[in-house]
Order: C-alpha cells, then structure tokens, then sequence
C-alpha cells in the first residue's frame, strides 16, 4: 500500500481523496503497461492507437475538428498523429466539400488491418491487466462509473455555463 494512503486512518473524512489517488496510481500503472507493450509489439504509441481507435469506429471518416474534440487533445496533437499515419499509407485525408480548411479523416484498408492487430493484442493486454477482476465486479465497476461520469459531466457544463457568463461579463 502507498504510504500516503497507510498513515489516513478510515473515517477521516479524506475517503474520497485516497480514492482519487488509488483510481490514479491504478489507471497510471495500466497505461503505462499499455505504452510499453504498444512500443514493444507494434513500434508505436499510445496516441495513434488512440486516433486509430476514433477512426476504426467510424467507417466514413471524421473531420479533424471532429476527431481531436472526441479525443479530447488539441487539433495540432491530432493533425501530427495524422501526418504520420498518411506517410506509413494507414490514414487518408480528403477535401470536405464547401469548406476549404476542413479535411475529412479516414483508414485505408491497410489502416483497418493494422488496427485489427493492434487491438487484438491491446484487448489480450487488458484482459492480462484486469485477470483478478471478475466479469461480475467489472460489470458493477462500470455500471458505477458511467453514472459517476455522467453526473461529472453536468456539473462540469453547469460550470462551464457560469463561468462563460461570467467570462463575458468581465470588462477587458
């Protein structure tokens, strides 16, 4: 156990912040057993596995603009990780008609194949990863997050409401 987490005693009133940093350390660890094993078996990273994730579940392609706000990075993070997949023939950009800064973002058949490895492998590694969590305790974990992530989500666009307000009110 963490020494942090030894010295607080239950009951504390601090169970929330122990559970924060135990959620961390444990989402730390796994990605970056991710990171090695993607470096490893495939010489790449995480991020493009990441962007090669978005496109494979969209057959038809995302806008960048689309892609980087599903992945939550920046357009400049996205357009890099593009680049090089265009080079290595797994991604493909096309014109988005009637806007000219505007591509559309897709996976070239040989992308899908390479995706298909990748993920085969990706889901053998987390299945390695979580092997003592039972399919019964993951059910219930995820069941307990979607909920806590969708109660995080509004408040945050509660936030994100007072605070643009507020924003705008502000003399310059």
């Amino acid at each position: 156990m963490d020494p942090e987490l030894e010295q607080a005693s239950v009951g504390d009133g601090k169970e929330n912040l122990r559970l924060w940093l135990r959620f961390l350390k444990t989402s730390r660890m796994i990605e970056a057993q991710l990171r090695q094993n993607l470096k490893r078996d495939f010489d790449t990273t995480l991020p493009r596995f990441d962007v090669m994730v978005a496109l494979s579940r969209y057959p038809d392609g995302l806008k960048m603009s689309e892609l980087s706000g599903l992945l939550r990075v920046s357009n400049g993070n996205v357009t890099g990780i593009i680049d090089r997949l265009a080079v290595e023939g797994l991604a493909e950009r096309t014109a988005v008609p009637g806007d000219r800064r505007a591509f559309r973002v897709c996976l070239t058949g040989k992308g899908q194949i390479e995706f298909q490895r990748q993920a085969v492998a990706h889901k053998s590694w987390i299945d390695e990863l979580l092997q003592d969590v039972t399919p019964e305790e993951a059910t219930a974990l995820e069941t307990r997050l979607l909920s806590f992530n969708q109660a995080l989500e509004e408040r945050s666009s509660q936030f994100k409401t007072v605070s643009d307000t507020e924003t705008s009110a502000r003399p310059c």
